[in-house]
């Protein structure tokens, strides 16, 4: 697992923020130091850990977790509701294609890129317009469409909707329990007139999203692919990339590999390499960038950013440190799609 710096190849450093651990003595100052860098011996107990947990389950009982996968993740919901996640701050900050006015300056710059690139030329050809069946789909109108999959309880969504006061506003949100939409649509947050939630299961490549292709600006992905079988993911983020317009972002952060939680797991939770059921039956997998890269560009999406966020997390009560490793990755499809 590459460390951010070197994983960035010269691209700008993410705001993962500003409080760095300089002296070892003080770690128990603060509950959380960012962009820490591990020792060779940290990197060499982590695999090693790894390696000793990495005895799959037998194939019938993968075989279980994969088809009750719906039921799992309802009960999750049902136990938690709203009271398991925590909204979002850190949104806007690391993603401000999510944040106001993004989009009318994002659409000035576009309308000045394509007036510089065209130049003498006739003007471009414009994308063909958008249409499902009867030429009508919840928030046609809008200007900037956003869809996140695997919302969850609405954690990302409201705070959207909060903050972004465009007008020209569409927030999509989806999930593969019908547990969580309903929390989301009950929630007093909730405005019909911009968002609508729908269940859909992300691994079925075949279901319809009630959405036409190439109508979204941006697509969210926040812990949700790791949720998914690693033999589905390709073709998942291929499906997701249909949904963009030219020049729309893919936005992901996901476990990344050798985090806590996967050091953590207790022999018999693996199900293959880096997949693990926890144990209330919802399972997880462990990304490295790489990883990431590929899928991303096996589905026709340019990087923008793919960055790994070490942070070291401090129980001063219990003088405990805790290191969690996430990644971060952007990827756009290109302006110009060849045909």
């Amino acid at each position: 697992c590459a460390t951010p710096s070197s994983a960035a190849g010269g691209e700008k450093r993410p705001q993962f923020g500003t409080r760095f651990l300089t002296d070892p003595r003080q770690v128990f100052q603060h509950n959380a130091w960012d962009n820490v860098e591990w020792t060779e011996e940290q990197e060499t107990a982590a695999k090693k850990k790894v390696l000793e947990n990495n005895q799959p389950l037998p194939q019938e009982k993968q075989d279980e977790y994969d088809t009750r996968a719906n039921e799992y993740w309802n009960d999750f919901y049902t136990v938690h509701e709203n009271r398991f996640f925590k909204d979002r701050h850190w949104l806007f900050t690391e993603f401000p294609e999510l944040a106001p006015q993004f989009s009318l300056k994002q659409e000035s710059h576009l309308e000045e890129s394509e007036a510089a690139s065209t130049g003498d030329q006739e003007q471009s050809q414009e994308v063909e317009p958008i249409s499902l069946s009867d030429g009508n789909f919840p928030g046609s109108t809008a200007t900037y469409r956003i869809l996140e999959v695997g919302c969850g309880v609405g954690n990302t969504v409201f705070p959207i909707l909060k903050t972004n006061n465009d007008p020209g506003l569409f927030v999509y949100c989806c999930d593969f329990s019908n547990t969580a939409v309903e929390l989301v649509k009950t929630n007093p947050e909730y405005d019909p007139g911009r968002c609508f939630a729908f269940v859909h299961d992300l691994s079925d490549v075949e279901a319809n999203y009630p959405i036409p292709d190439g109508s979204l600006d941006v697509l969210v992905l926040i812990f949700v692919l790791s949720a998914l079988h690693p033999n589905k993911m390709q073709g998942s983020i291929s499906r997701l990339a249909r949904l963009l317009k030219p020049g729309g972002v893919m936005l992901l952060r996901d476990y990344g590999r050798y985090d806590m939680a996967q050091l953590r797991f207790k022999k018999g939770r693996c199900l293959s390499e880096n997949f693990y059921v926890r144990g209330d039956g919802t399972r997880v997998y462990f990304f490295t960038q790489d990883e990431l890269h590929e899928l991303f560009t096996a589905a026709g999406l340019e990087k923008v950013q793919n960055l790994v966020d070490r942070r070291l997390q401090v129980n001063r009560g219990k003088q405990l440190t805790m290191y969690r490793v996430w990644i971060q990755c952007k990827y756009r499809k290109p302006a110009e799609t060849q045909s």
